[in-house]
């Protein structure tokens, strides 16, 4: 299980980019970069990352199920997935 920060720090950043959006949309549609340039860095929605909500690993992400494919196997086979079944041909 990786440490809270990580979760507090990517939540403070979904939090920028909503604060930002509309600001950001603006000086993009006017191609003023040295404006954005001058915004936060947090406020680029590509700083954002994708955690798994339950290990809290980043890599191996599946957004349909927001998390990540180790939980995803583990809760498939357990049958905690409603329509998710073992391939078998």
């Amino acid at each position: 299980m990786p440490k809270k920060a990580w979760f507090e720090r990517n939540k403070r950043k979904k939090e920028t980019v909503a604060k930002y959006a509309a600001k950001r949309a603006e000086l993009k549609a006017r191609k003023d970069y040295a404006g954005l340039a001058a915004l936060p860095r947090d406020a680029s929605p590509v700083r954002v990352v994708n955690r798994c909500a339950i290990s809290g690993r980043r890599h191996g992400f599946i957004r349909k199920f927001n998390c990540s494919r180790l939980v995803f196997r583990e809760m498939a086979l357990n049958g905690m997935i409603p329509g998710v079944i073992k391939a078998s041909w």
